[in-house]
């Protein structure tokens, strides 16, 4: 069972970053959520880099008690502040083999909100 649910992740994450990498005009705004934390980094696949990248565990983050989904929230606007100190205003989001919803969402929404467009 733990074996399938993996596999379906997987194959969920494949299907959704091949409709993504028809669109290489953009960087792809890329999430990872564990059971604890969760992580985001955009990427350019042209040629291969990351431009920008923020978790719960950087100094600032790690050290507020809130809950997971505020967490997230933050992380989505530190990495907004980021990439568009790097003249990044447009991404792709990537959301892996998670549903939208939950964490994915308020890390998108914090995105947005620290100036992101996708």
């Amino acid at each position: 069972m733990v074996k399938n649910r993996k596999e379906n992740c997987i194959k969920k994450a494949r299907r959704v970053r091949a409709k993504i990498l028809t669109l290489k005009t953009y960087p792809r705004l890329s999430v990872y959520r564990s059971n604890k934390h969760i992580y985001a980094q955009v990427i350019d696949d042209k040629k291969g880099i990351t431009l920008a990248a923020s978790s719960d565990l950087t100094k600032e983050l790690s050290k507020t008690k809130t809950s997971k989904t505020e967490r997230a929230s933050s992380v989505g606007e530190s990495l907004a502040k980021i990439a568009v100190k790097k003249k990044v205003s447009k991404v792709v989001f990537d959301k892996g083999g998670y549903k939208y919803g939950g964490r994915v969402r308020a890390l998108a929404d914090g995105a947005r909100k620290g100036g992101l467009k996708f």
